[in-house]
């Protein structure tokens, strides 16, 4: 079987998309796949390739499509520079030729469609479902098979008549070799230089301050902690490290700002507890989300705060994590207290079963369930 992943994005990013896109090329590589991975040439500040930037096995080709990278011109040209760039390297893809055999697995509509229309097996990857959907539906109705990140995604297509057997609900995953570190929480707290004295709620990943992760509700719950709690966030682009610097002046929050992924398991374990607090009000949180970190935070051992949402409660409940109140800053500082206040039973027992549940969702398993569904 040749799977070409085609993925219209900058490669390596610092975002979640670019580690999950390469994950999965090197697992359906490691399931016995012949993989290419296509994106387009586009101005990136990051030099690294992308096996080393993700630690990911090079049992997988990369190939460049060349096509004008209209996002450097983004200040002038605003959303119209991501239309523009999506055009250009779509009319690329229809001047490469390939064998005819080659699956076409990608997140593009636009792509799937185009190589339907060539007569390819098509598998499109949803990981969103937007609100004005005429043209989305239009161009994903044309994929052969779908595979969707959540069940809420998968009944948006099953509300719209597709047959089931080509929809496939595969969540994202984890590494758990690289998230199971064999360190304790003082040894890497000493690793990371975070202080040993304070009880530590921890978020890891992407920082914007009023988007639906749900960031700002975890600065509002610590302005109620006590001093002896600290609050760290890590991730973010320094633009956001910068605003939220500017807009939350509390001594009892740490911005670690962002890290490479070999770095992150090592705050995960530090931490006496992991927050989740996506937010309640957009359907991208509610029901069509499935968060990296959630599987991360699984793996480390350590326990979970989480929202109590539809998207979450697919992983989660009420005996591997503790839920709070959707976008209600104060019940969430309450969650953080009553864990960390001689609960350390209740939050050992959350935590085994957190990482008992996780063994469930590795991306090598995922790998090999999509393959089966494709065959």
């Amino acid at each position: 079987m040749k799977i070409i992943y085609i993925a219209n994005v900058r490669l390596p990013t610092e975002k979640a998309h670019g580690y999950q896109i390469s994950k999965m090329c090197e697992e359906f590589s490691g399931q016995g796949a012949e993989v290419e991975l296509w994106i387009p040439t586009r101005d990136n500040h990051i030099k690294e390739d992308v096996f080393s930037f993700y630690g990911v096995k090079p049992n997988f080709k990369i190939r460049l499509v060349k096509s004008y990278d209209f996002f450097i011109n983004h200040k002038y040209l605003g959303k119209l520079s991501f239309w523009l760039q999506g055009l250009s390297f779509a009319l690329k893809l229809l001047f490469i030729r390939l064998d005819k055999d080659a699956i076409i697995y990608t997140r593009n509509p636009e792509i799937s469609w185009i190589f339907n229309l060539r007569g390819h097996k098509t598998v499109a990857e949803v990981h969103n479902w937007p609100g004005k959907d005429f043209l989305y539906n239009f161009l994903i109705k044309r994929s052969g098979k779908i595979v969707t990140i959540t069940k809420g995604l998968s009944e948006i297509f099953f509300k719209k008549n597709w047959p089931e057997n080509k929809i496939f609900v595969a969540s994202d995953g984890v590494d758990l070799e690289k998230f199971d570190i064999k360190i304790e929480k003082v040894q890497a707290r000493k690793k990371i230089n975070l202080p040993l004295d304070k009880k530590i709620a921890l978020y890891s990943g992407s920082l914007y301050l009023y988007d639906w992760k749900g960031v700002d509700i975890f600065l509002a719950a610590a302005e109620s902690l006590p001093e002896s709690y600290l609050v760290v966030l890590v991730g973010g682009e320094p633009g956001e490290v910068a605003k939220i610097k500017e807009t939350y002046t509390g001594n009892n929050i740490l911005l670690a700002g962002f890290k490479r992924r070999e770095e992150i398991p090592y705050y995960l374990k530090a931490a006496d507890v992991l927050i989740l607090p996506n937010k309640q009000g957009e359907k991208l949180s509610e029901s069509y989300t499935s968060p990296l970190k959630l599987f991360e935070y699984m793996a480390s051992g350590t326990p979970i705060i989480a929202s109590d949402l539809p998207s979450l409660r697919e992983i989660l409940n009420e005996k591997n994590c503790i839920f709070f109140k959707p976008n209600d800053a104060a019940d969430l500082a309450k969650k953080i207290e009553f864990l960390l206040t001689n609960n350390n039973e209740f939050a050992r027992r959350t935590a085994e079963q957190a990482y008992s549940d996780v063994k469930n969702y590795t991306w090598e398993e995922r790998a090999r369930n999509i393959i089966n569904f494709i065959k």
